[in-house]
């Protein structure tokens, strides 16, 4: 669930587990439409003595003696830890590693999607006419959802499409032994285990059975794709069947996915945001999330929604500009930002809006996006980075991930030069900095 994305998936993975309530992620979403990697809420309870990392041969070899070894100990612990005999049983007498989930966990993509590209497969016409068909073969439990907290039913199901296709394609990886694969191999030892110990605790507590708990290669599970500390935390048993259910229950999928929404900051009665125009002389720099004002304050500077209805009467809103000056313009609020803790990628949480909106009833896009612009590959964003420290535009270390650093840093360069500062990294951008 709260996961993922440069690569379809969708997911109530949460955020790697940084801090707080990360929410919804990792990089292994079961669908092929999903974001960049994204996080996960809830913390799982992390074991209180880990077992010393392992450092494993080759991912396309399988270090057997090794990975029982680690399991061995980490019985041990989380038996300390409260984990009866029979689930531990259960989870790990026949616990395999996976090599193609440390491959997966390894491989960092070179490539980045373009936000249009994403959202052609995101929120394409099949999903959207599946939405509706699925909108109303599921009413009364997306209605009972809604009612109880306040998450309108097009969003949930949005959620549920981006996730897993509406439930065609949730993963088939067995949750214990992709946690187990990943705690071992000791990339992310220390979240991996984490998650493994909330695995156990829900094998323990009688909600799914060991062969029946299956997701993403990345530990996410179910239908809206729950890591396992998120279901800990988020997962609600909406059909009384003393089961939280969110593989085969939709009374339990519905729920769950309101549920965590609602307690992440999803405000009932408030748009996630809309399309906006922006008035001629727009000052692009006001187009940030750490700018946040009412929807009459930015009515006042000029914007305008793009139908020219009033602005909806929307708190701390934001200016939103996923495709830079060039392409279409957001004003996004709350509900916005709670998407984003599902899921901590602007692409994901943009395509979870739109898709509602689309199953809704509503429009698609109506701005053009610059398809002409490529994106930028790791090894250009580095390079970007590097021209911009260069020139004195600290960009932070060059490692090819464009986070606000080097947002910043891009945003002050503009307007050094007398360009929108839209902080957007283009070719373009890097040609002029590295003066070719």
């Amino acid at each position: 669930m709260h996961f993922r994305h440069d690569l379809p998936s969708s997911s109530v993975m949460a955020r790697i587990a940084l801090s707080g309530a990360l929410a919804i992620w990792l990089s292994g979403c079961a669908t092929a439409n999903a974001p960049a990697p994204a996080a996960t809420p809830g913390a799982a309870p992390t074991p209180a003595a880990s077992p010393a990392p392992a450092t494993p041969a080759a991912s396309s070899e399988v270090p057997t003696r090794e990975f029982n070894q680690w399991v061995a100990q980490f019985r041990t612990q989380a038996r300390s830890d409260g984990i009866d005999e029979a689930t531990l049983h259960a989870a790990f007498d026949g616990v395999q590693f996976l090599p193609d989930v440390v491959e997966r966990d390894r491989a960092q993509p070179e490539f980045t999607r373009a936000v249009w590209d994403y959202l052609d497969t995101a929120v394409s016409s099949t999903r959207v006419s599946r939405g509706m068909d699925k909108r109303m073969e599921v009413n009364a439990e997306l209605n009972a959802a809604a009612s109880r907290y306040g998450v309108p039913p097009e969003v949930i199901v949005a959620i549920w499409g981006m996730e897993s296709n509406y439930g065609a394609n949730y993963g088939s990886t067995p949750t214990i032994d992709a946690l187990s694969t990943l705690g071992f191999e000791g990339r992310r030892s220390s979240w991996a285990r984490g998650q493994l110990m909330a695995a156990l605790r829900i094998l323990q507590n009688g909600d799914i059975a060991r062969e029946r708990m299956i997701g993403s290669w990345a530990g996410a599970m179910g239908q809206t794709q729950f890591l396992p500390s998120s279901f800990l935390s988020y997962a609600v048993d909406a059909d009384g069947d003393g089961r939280r259910d969110i593989w085969n229950s939709m009374a339990d999928v519905t729920a769950s996915t309101a549920n965590f929404l609602a307690r992440e900051g999803w405000r009932s009665g408030q748009p996630w945001g809309l399309e906006v125009r922006l008035p001629d002389g727009f000052d692009y720099a006001r187009a940030d999330d750490g700018l946040r004002q009412s929807g009459a304050q930015w009515a006042a500077e000029g914007i305008r929604s793009v139908d020219g209805a009033p602005l909806p009467d929307l708190p701390q809103a934001s200016l939103l500009l996923p495709a830079g000056a060039r392409g279409p313009a957001f004003m996004v609020g709350p509900n916005f930002r709670a998407i984003l803790r599902y899921n901590n990628s602007t692409s994901y949480a943009l395509g979870v809006g739109l898709l509602a909106q689309r199953i809704s009833g509503g429009s698609g896009v109506q701005a053009a996006w610059p398809r002409e612009l490529q994106p930028l590959s790791r090894t250009d964003s580095r390079a970007l980075q590097e021209a911009l420290n260069a020139k004195g535009f600290d960009a932070g270390t060059p490692d090819g991930v464009i986070g606000p650093a080097t947002r910043g840093a891009i945003r002050n360069y503009q307007r050094s030069v007398g360009i929108p500062a839209d902080a957007y990294p283009t070719s373009e951008l890097l040609r002029r900095l590295q003066g070719t």
